[in-house]
């Protein structure tokens, strides 16, 4: 006859693994979720100084195929050579904002885009409306 005192009792480590687990992943989650921000006191700046506007440069292309550049126009074909004898007046920095009629084809209005873009000009923005 053997005694409940002589069993070795098994521990059964299951349930506290689970619940470490559990643990370890609600920390995981919220541990990016903390933001730690610093305060900083930015010194102050001149207010003086103002800050030269780019000019901008609106091109027109009506659905006639005409290109109005601020005032001037030109017609489709003659436009690559004409910007490029009236790209020196503008600054390469320039922005250049490109409106174009609905009627017109891709290909029309590509092709002021990338006279415009072979000129030097890097801000080129196709307006539309909306």
């Amino acid at each position: 006859m053997t005694s409940q005192l002589d069993e070795v009792p098994e521990l059964n480590i299951t349930p506290l693994v689970d619940i470490m687990l559990v643990l370890l992943a609600i920390l995981m989650v919220t541990t990016p979720a903390l933001v730690y921000e610093e305060v900083i006191k930015l010194p102050d700046g001149s207010k003086s100084a103002i800050v030269n506007k780019l000019p901008e440069l609106e091109i027109r292309i009506t659905k006639d195929k005409k290109v109005y550049l601020k005032s001037d126009s030109f017609m489709l074909s003659e436009f690559a050579d004409n910007f490029a004898l009236q790209k020196s007046k503008y600054p390469l920095k320039s922005i250049v904002y490109i409106k174009a009629d609905e009627a017109l084809s891709y290909k029309d209005v590509m092709f002021v885009l990338k006279t415009v873009k072979q000129a030097g000009f890097t801000n080129i923005s196709l307006e539309t409306n909306g």
